[in-house]
């Protein structure tokens, strides 16, 4: 289980938590001075569920606007999907993201590790790992490497169940995207987790947010919640990482709960979340932007 290889440090975003549609996406990402589009939906579509003429634009258009593609996010192993989800479609998903991310210039698939479907221990482990590497074993062959958000599924729960999945999958195409602000939702301290997988993070989602007295989570402004953010960053630039930042807000978009606002109060509270980082944290933002 080999660390990898670090890339070039920049900034960008999940185009959706922006706006619905490709082209203000697009737009505002250029008007803020954002390098980089991480893609997850277009119109309300996964980039796999794209037909060909919609991904002939979507891959013309990022070209046009010259744009990089960290990440392309897709629902392998989330919160759609189950341990009982045939396995046989998810290697389809897989195949069919992977030849629309490599025409954008990516070769980077966001992935989860498959929900329980009421199984249990240990038996959720055995089939959340044997798809794992089903789906690490595809993306060799693909040329792709799968990005393992701690998010849903069995190896998000700890920084141990993500180790042992990398150890078990044991695949260079199998690394992690570390979301700064799930462990607040998901009960562990995020700079902890991180501190345990360091060496095999290869991107990150900016987020942050506060669980009240009743337990109920909300998102909140960069460095006003309880995600410990300030200190996650902290130990990424202590260890050296120079990977992509994506802005993920999560304030007006929560596609795992089917909540969305209107195009206007997407723009806004996104564009406002990147002035909140620029004022919070302007070396990282300013050395992102500006490609330093």
């Amino acid at each position: 289980m080999s660390a990898p290889a670090a890339a070039p440090a920049r900034l960008c975003g999940i185009g959706d938590e922006a706006a619905r549609s490709l082209d203000d996406q697009l737009r505002i990402h250029r008007e803020l001075g954002l390098p980089g589009l991480e893609l997850r939906t277009v119109d309300g579509r996964w980039i796999h569920e794209l037909d060909e003429p919609a991904t002939d634009r979507l891959v013309a258009r990022v070209r046009a606007e010259g744009l990089a593609v960290p990440v392309v996010d897709t629902p392998l192993g989330g919160w759609s999907t189950t341990v009982a989800t045939p396995l046989a479609d998810e290697l389809r998903v897989l195949e069919v993201s992977a030849g629309r991310a490599l025409r954008l210039g990516c070769e980077r698939l966001r992935c989860m590790s498959y929900p329980d479907d009421g199984r249990g221990e240990p038996e959720w482990e055995r089939e959340a790992l044997s798809r794992m590497r089903a789906l690490a074993r595809e993306a060799e062959r693909l040329g792709v490497t799968l990005l393992h958000e701690n998010c849903h599924g069995w190896a998000s729960a700890s920084a141990e169940r993500s180790l042992r999945m990398l150890e078990r999958v044991d695949s260079d195409r199998l690394r992690l995207l570390f979301d700064a602000g799930n462990g607040v939702w998901y009960g562990y301290e995020g700079p902890d987790f991180l501190r345990r997988v360091l060496p095999w993070v290869e991107h990150v989602h900016l987020k942050d947010a506060v669980r009240g007295e009743t337990g109920e989570v909300s998102a909140t402004a960069p460095g006003a919640g309880r995600a410990g953010l300030a200190r996650s960053l902290a130990e990424l630039r202590t260890h050296g990482y120079d990977g992509w930042y994506s802005v993920e807000p999560h304030l007006v978009h929560m596609p795992h709960l089917a909540v969305t606002g209107d195009d206007a109060a997407l723009e806004s509270s996104y564009r406002a979340y990147v002035e909140e980082l620029r004022t919070a944290w302007p070396g990282l933002v300013r050395r992102a932007v500006d490609g330093r």
